[in-house]
């Protein structure tokens, strides 16, 4: 299959609100040369990455908008647009190969229309978007929502925080002190060729110079190390862990956090990994393994503690909260297009819900860890403000780190330029049981 029409395929699904890039795009690249794979990764994330941005350029450029039912060379309009103006593609071969692709969709009609206003973007289409500049939506590719609230939150960083959104993410390592410490792990990776440093804030983080192939990587397959950015990293050494303890991680998939804490405290008494999904627990338990550590999983709604705890009592929780993804934007850039405004209440109630519900799982003098890879304070210092108000037996603890900026409640990691994801923490402790 063309690469072009797989990408196109895989993003038609996302416009239509029917899937993710994640559970779309899969299927695709299987359909396509192996040589092919590369190139329709990025066509699909590159497309998604400025679709704002596109999406108004293509409204200048149409004399209608797309019917529903053409979601699919709505699609392929805008992956022409993204090699046009994203990529050094050829002109000639992004419009000739984009265009040839309607007759694979069965709609010949496209074939017109998609060269007429691909030749006219490559004409007329860097003058537009000068003259769209002012538009803050076309100037950060970002929905307007979406700006509006980071503006409205974050005045000074904003349109920093927009810049590493559409920046590619930089892989990141989490070194398992089970078997190297980091900088032990670094001297392989020197050894191996593979240029890297340390990260700034987490003791196992290891940021690589260029993304490489997991294979390449010195002990991958026997678990010396993992992929996982540097703020999720910070959960275990935040959690204050000790032998014998008895640990829940709330919302686990897909895994990165269980593991870290299971190599970070050898001596943990107890894991309890929940997810709502059991098909997400398939990729921890894979993750397990290759660790060779061991955790009992669990797939149902954690708010449901009937039917899962055993009532013996957590000395901590990771409450990795459901949350709207806007500080790993730049990892998954569809978020752009699947997220919407009025998703925010309803997951900042969900948060609310959760931690109501296994605060009563939390032994007295327990501490709880909240998390979301979000920058919306909506979902993160003013949930916990909300529920320390609603919970007498709640107290706030300061967070043993550096990393992100001080909030009301808890602190706030910004996603950076070659550094970490955006992603959120506060930590709570139990004085006291809830009154009967």
């Amino acid at each position: 299959m063309n690469p072009r029409l797989a990408a196109a395929r895989a993003l038609a699904a996302v416009l239509s609100g029917k899937a993710s890039l994640n559970s779309s795009l899969p299927a695709q690249l299987d359909k396509v040369e192996e040589r092919d794979r590369g190139l329709t990764q990025d066509l699909a994330f590159g497309t998604a990455r400025w679709q704002p941005r596109l999406e108004l350029l293509a409204a200048q450029l149409l004399q209608k908008p797309f019917k529903a039912a053409d979601a699919d060379v709505q699609a392929l309009l805008l992956v022409g647009l993204y090699q046009l103006f994203h990529t050094r593609i050829p002109a000639h071969a992004a419009i000739g190969e984009t265009v040839g692709c309607a007759d694979k969709l069965k709609k010949p009609w496209a074939k017109a229309l998609l060269n007429a206003v691909l030749r006219r973007a490559q004409r007329e289409g860097d003058a537009l978007l000068a003259d769209m500049q002012r538009d803050p939506v076309v100037r950060t590719a970002h929905p307007r929502w979406l700006q509006k609230a980071l503006k409205a939150f974050w005045p000074e960083q904003w349109e920093a925080i927009c810049a590493a959104n559409n920046a590619h993410p930089p892989m990141i390592l989490r070194a398992n002190r089970r078997h190297h410490s980091r900088d032990a792990y670094l001297a392989l990776l020197g050894e191996a060729g593979i240029s890297a440093s340390p990260c700034v804030y987490s003791r196992d983080g290891i940021v690589l110079a260029e993304a490489c192939d997991v294979r390449s990587l010195p002990g991958f397959a026997e678990g010396w190390v993992s992929v996982q950015d540097e703020a999720a990293q910070l959960a275990a050494d935040l959690l204050e862990l000790a032998p014998g303890q008895r640990v829940l991680d709330a919302c686990c998939a897909p895994g990165g956090k269980t593991c870290h804490l299971l190599e970070a405290e050898a001596g943990l008494g107890h894991v309890v990994a929940v997810d709502l999904e059991a098909k997400r627990l398939t990729r921890v338990r894979e993750n397990l393994e290759r660790l060779q550590l061991q955790a009992e999983l669990i797939a149902c709604d954690a708010r449901d503690t009937a039917s899962w705890w055993d009532g013996k009592p957590f000395q901590r929780i990771l409450l990795d909260a459901p949350c709207s993804a806007t500080g790993v934007i730049r990892r998954h850039p569809d978020i752009k297009l699947t997220r919407q405004a009025d998703d925010i209440p309803a997951l900042a109630a969900l948060q609310g819900e959760l931690l109501d519900a296994l605060w009563p799982t939390l032994e007295v003098g327990g501490m709880l860890l909240y998390a979301t890879c979000s920058s919306l304070p909506t979902e993160n210092t003013e949930v916990i403000d909300a529920f320390l108000a609603r919970t007498p037996g709640a107290r706030e603890l300061d967070l043993a780190t550096e990393a992100g900026l001080r909030q009301p409640h808890g602190r706030q990691l910004l996603a950076q330029e070659g550094g970490h994801d955006g992603f959120y923490y506060a930590k709570l402790i139990k004085i006291a049981a809830a009154r009967g």
